[in-house]
């Protein structure tokens, strides 16, 4: 059984202190009616977004389409970097991922970040089998669940992320099967096209 998880990065919002309430810019709300056109033609069943407000708006729209509530999981939320501001955040970020287990004071490892997206993601896979499944998240936890099924899937990738950006990760059962970047348009050809990872026989009854 087939089940497609539908990773969206937020779309571009307005810098407050206010992490959880940091809404879209005018901006990234057109960005984000973009991402609804682009959704609406994949046959989308859920939708589940981080708490933080810029992400609940990116994915409200195709929430909206199939009229079902957005579920809200905490676990999607953006990986804490530094219980402070840093002060040089390209600095900090790259510090993180260089080393799986540093932490800024009152942060998250990548290695703790990736561990709590890996099993918020494993849940919706036991619980949405066979679905095509939208996640509102954030770009560098987003990154972080890829790396864990796909080393490939690193800094440099999410350097390259678009704002917002949408990834198709398709499961057979929990065994990632096939990567796809959502985008009709190619506008950002240096993370575009798709991976395959093993050829599976699946009948026509495990299709469904």
């Amino acid at each position: 059984m087939i089940t497609n998880l539908y990773f969206v990065r937020h779309a571009h919002s307005i810098y407050t202190p206010d992490e959880l309430e940091r809404p879209l810019s005018d901006r990234g709300k057109e960005d984000a009616f973009s991402i609804t056109e682009k959704l609406m033609q994949e046959n989308i069943d859920y939708v589940i977004s981080s708490p933080y407000k810029r992400a609940i708006q990116t994915v409200d729209g195709i929430a909206r389409y199939i009229g079902l509530n957005i579920v809200i999981n905490e676990d999607f939320k953006e990986r804490t970097l530094s219980l402070l501001p840093v002060g040089d955040f390209n600095k900090a970020i790259t510090k993180v991922w260089s080393n799986p287990d540093f932490t800024f004071d009152g942060g998250e490892s990548n290695k703790k970040a990736q561990q709590r997206g890996v099993k918020a993601t494993m849940q919706v896979l036991d619980e949405y089998k066979g679905k095509n499944v939208v996640i509102g998240t954030h770009g560098n936890l987003m990154v972080l669940i890829m790396n864990y099924f796909d080393k490939k899937y690193d800094f440099h990738f999410w350097e390259k992320l678009a704002m917002p950006d949408i990834y198709r990760l398709s499961f057979y059962e929990n065994q990632l099967i096939e990567v796809r970047r959502i985008d009709e348009n190619n506008t950002n050809s240096l993370n575009t096209g798709y991976t395959i990872y093993r050829p599976i026989e699946i009948n026509n009854e495990e299709k469904k």
